[in-house]
């Protein structure tokens, strides 16, 4: 292990505390971004499954931003040397469902740090795991995966995404294909008050990060995945949601989110490209 390394893994343990409000403002302005014609959202209602990503958000000083957009590291998050930043999961447990108007506080924890070297280059892996806590208790448990890798050399396009065989994910039961411009990606980064300029800045996402358009944020298609459950068991009660983003989104052509019922609370759901490569797969357990 490299001294950086070791210095880095002095990171492991570290917790932040951060306490919100769930507000109705989020909530409705979400639901535009989503094209959902749901009612505005009064006090008691319930906060939709993943929607709590509008809450907790970082708010840095514009002097502690780097020139990705990004918070520069060395705080919460440890400083591994890597330029490039990708929500590569999460694994979610939902207790009970937060309430607009509860005050909720989440409890972040470094549970690992490690360090790989493969075809991509040096790669390091930052668990992170969430506890959301209500006035009645713990509503949410996240593990949340972090990647982090070297900046593309001059010329070097990114890695295309590879066809998975049909059987890895079956046949889709319903389906919604998404068009991912960039009013969807701004709206979605204005939300979650994220200044990562991959998703909004063109001529930086395309000309020094080296990707072919815009990126399509992880946790949005995650978000767009269990809007999909949503639109067909609207009254389920979601309970676990498990994602794995396996390649990026671009703005640059359309993609599906699809779903399969495996049982009557099992879900198989994934988000395919535009040649049907897949890109995320995720699991959901309804009540």
């Amino acid at each position: 292990m490299s001294e950086l390394s070791a210095n880095v893994r002095d990171w492991i343990g570290r917790e932040q505390i951060r306490d919100d409000q769930i507000t109705a403002a989020p909530l409705a302005a979400m639901s535009a971004t989503l094209d959902r014609d749901d009612a505005e959202p009064r006090d008691g209602d319930a906060l939709p499954p993943l929607w709590h990503w509008l809450f907790f958000v970082p708010r840095p000083l514009a002097r502690d931003i780097g020139p990705d957009g990004h918070p520069t590291l060395g705080g919460f998050l440890p400083p591994v040397g890597l330029p490039r930043r990708m929500w590569a999961g999460s694994r979610i447990t939902f207790e009970h469902v937060p309430r607009v108007g509860e005050l909720v506080q989440r409890v972040s924890r470094i549970v690992d740090i490690t360090e790989k070297t493969g075809a991509a280059g040096r790669l390091v892996f930052v668990t992170v795991q969430h506890e959301i806590r209500t006035p009645r208790g713990v509503a949410i448990h996240e593990t949340h995966d972090i990647v982090y890798r070297d900046a593309p050399t001059t010329g070097q396009a990114p890695q295309a995404a590879s066809a998975l065989p049909p059987t890895d994910v079956g046949v889709a039961e319903f389906s919604r294909v998404i068009t991912p411009d960039p009013v969807l990606l701004f709206r979605y980064s204005a939300l979650t008050f994220n200044g990562h300029r991959i998703h909004y800045d063109q001529p930086y996402a395309t000309g020094v990060e080296g990707y072919p358009g815009l990126v399509v944020h992880g946790p949005l298609v995650a978000t767009l995945l269990i809007d999909l459950l949503r639109r067909e068991r609207p009254d389920a009660v979601v309970r676990t949601f498990r994602f794995k983003a396996q390649r990026p989104l671009f703005d640059t052509a359309p993609f599906t989110v699809n779903g399969r019922a495996d049982s009557a609370t099992q879900f198989s759901l994934w988000a395919a490209g535009p040649n049907g490569q897949i890109v995320v797969q995720a699991t959901a357990t309804i009540a």
